[in-house]
């Protein structure tokens, strides 16, 4: 990271409760020379290797996924989150950041890369003994192996600790006995080593390394798919399988750590490699507006497709900043802890479990609003396959799906900013009451005389984040234990908390961009992001104003919303001048220009 930085470690969640200082939000305008060449590495082996063949990878072509999964093993593009001992590179969070941002573009040979290189090798990398990492982690690191991860089965999905697969030990104590079946599994037919979760006697949730050759283990049939159909999706079929007794990944019965922490592993990665996507849809989608001529000229001249070009280029921006946000945040409580203990790994990105669904959530729905518009940009050649937009919009569909769908994401953020609060981590519910006495206290009448670039856009997430405490705040203290019954006030305000650390993070990268290099030379950073908080805010306005009428009535209701009102309160921007300008821009540089 870049040495400029300061590097105070900043709590996950504790954005809600300060102000942001530019100086600590990570950038890409932050990244080393040495990342900026694994990025453009990573680049440069998807165009020029994946793209080519995706015609083969979208027709299951497993020999030429592999060949190709192999070469970007030789390119250190697997074993970059690989401890050195174990044939690794071991390197920083932000790097594999990259790696994940722009390994996008043939969602299929991504899913199945992302499968091998993420939640394939990490439940051995955090919880393998020495023995099980000198055995695997070589092997899938350089390609020679692909692996997997089997979570899913067809009655426990988003409630993955509702698991029916049983594991027993042989009566000769020498190996585990397993039995159920797994869904969903991306590398199915071809992975050679599986992470699979059971309950040890039907009871203990647990971790197990399985390989393709153990005796009882099989594949099914690949599954039809909306999109991604070059994948390998297949359920794994355990008929008394017989494992070592040394493939037990972890301790008995704490399955449910590995599981769910290197979920958030996923959920951030998953995030940078859907905002990687979504700079390329906004490619596919200028350089056809550009030469997509109607009424006489190119269609990227009219007002209608500037704004759907220009909401794409803020959204994105907005989504990156707060994807490599959070990697700095990351990146810095790693470099306070020991590396080479995964138990302290495991509690470096369990801090910012929040941010990393925040980001998952809002990396999806931006990729899917880009390439729903990019479709529509495309009209009817949009819907037809002699145009990639068509497979775009189908592949990135599952995107809300995998890695917790967004509804349980959306729980997930506020659900986890109430137990931090509740076990005294964040001082949540006293902020929250600080809140409650200045809104009743009226407005302040004090002038505000700043000036400086973004100031009211800074007031603007300022508000954000106390409408979120407001609304923490009042629902917890309504429903207290049974608020988690609750989910849609918690869909609701966890809808407020992203637009809140989106807002924030563009703001805190775009001061730190004018404090480097003045406004004049960042002013379609500006502009995206006074665009992007002009309308997040009329979006959290909405969400608010739903979770409030189902948590209050009468004059109660009446005072937060008058609080609403003030704290969402903004003057008239002129967003059509915004959108021209950076539309215009884009349309210029035919993709994305931060």
């Amino acid at each position: 990271m870049a040495a400029a930085l300061e590097k105070e470690v900043i709590k996950g969640g504790a954005f809600l409760l300060q102000e942001t200082l530019p100086a600590s939000v990570y950038s890409p305008e932050d990244f080393t020379e040495e990342q900026l060449l694994i990025g453009q590495t990573t680049t440069e082996f998807f165009d020029k290797e994946i793209i080519p063949n995706s015609e083969k990878i979208e027709s299951k072509d497993y020999e030429i996924q592999r060949e190709l999964i192999k070469k970007g093993a030789d390119l250190g593009l697997i074993n970059a989150s690989i401890p050195e001992e174990y044939d690794g590179l071991e390197l920083d969070h932000v790097s594999n950041m990259l790696i994940a941002e722009n390994m996008s573009g043939q969602a299929s040979f991504s899913t199945g890369f992302g499968a091998t290189s993420s939640i394939g090798l990490l439940p051995i990398v955090l919880f393998g003994t020495d023995e099980q990492k000198k055995k695997y982690l070589p092997k899938i690191g350089s390609g020679e192996w692909i692996g997997a991860y089997c979570l899913s089965e067809s009655g426990s999905g988003s409630d993955a600790l509702a698991a029916k697969s049983t594991a027993r030990l042989s009566e000769d104590g020498q190996h585990w006995i397993l039995n159920g079946e797994k869904m969903w599994i991306t590398n199915g037919a071809f992975a050679d080593v599986f992470t699979v979760f059971a309950k040890v006697d039907g009871q203990h949730f647990t971790g197990f390394i399985v390989e393709k050759n153990d005796p009882g283990i099989s594949h099914g049939n690949e599954e039809h798919k909306l999109g991604q159909r070059g994948s390998s999706t297949t359920p794994i079929l355990m008929q008394d399988a017989k494992i070592p007794k040394d493939r037990l990944l972890g301790t008995i019965g704490k399955g449910h750590l590995i599981a769910f922490n290197v979920l958030n592993f996923g959920r951030i990665k998953m995030g940078a490699g859907a905002i990687g996507g979504s700079k390329r849809v906004l490619s596919q989608a200028a350089k056809y507006a550009a030469q997509r001529q109607q009424f006489g000229r190119a269609i990227a001249t009219f007002g209608a497709i500037k704004y759907k070009l220009a909401e794409m280029a803020a959204r994105i921006y907005a989504g990156e900043s707060a994807v490599y946000r959070t990697a700095g945040m990351i990146e810095t409580k790693e470099e306070t802890i020991d590396k080479k203990n995964p138990a302290e790994m495991m509690k470096a990105i369990e801090e910012y479990a929040i941010e990393c669904a925040i980001i998952k959530v809002a990396g999806t729905e931006t990729l899917f609003y880009c390439a729903d518009e990019n479709v529509q940009i495309h009209g009817g050649n949009g819907f037809t396959e002699d145009y990639p937009a068509e497979g775009v919009y189908r592949d990135c569909r599952v995107n809300r799906i995998y890695e917790g769908t967004n509804e349980i994401n959306r729980l997930l953020i506020p659900g986890q900013l109430i137990k931090r609060a509740m076990k005294g981590g964040l001082p949540l519910f006293q902020a929250a009451l600080k809140l409650q006495d200045e809104l009743l206290a009226g407005p302040s009448f004090d002038i505000d005389e700043d000036d400086s670039p973004l100031a009211k856009e800074r007031k603007l997430a300022a508000n954000a984040k106390k409408i979120a405490l407001m609304l923490i705040g009042s629902a917890a203290q309504k429903f207290q234990a049974a608020l988690t019954e609750q989910q849609m006030i918690l869909s609701w305000a966890a809808d407020v908390i992203i637009e809140a650390f989106q807002i924030d993070s563009a703001i805190g990268r775009t001061i730190k961009l004018i404090d480097r290099g003045g406004a004049d030379k960042h002013s379609y950073a500006i502009d995206a992001t006074k665009l992007y908080t002009h309308d997040a805010i009329n979006r959290i306005d909405i969400a608010a104003k739903n979770a409030l009428a189902a948590i209050a009535e009468g004059d109660e209701l009446r005072i937060m919303l008058t609080a609403l009102r003030r704290l969402t309160k903004q003057e008239p921007l002129n967003t059509a001048a915004i959108r021209e300008r950076l539309s215009d821009k884009v349309v210029e540089a035919g993709g994305y220009i931060f």
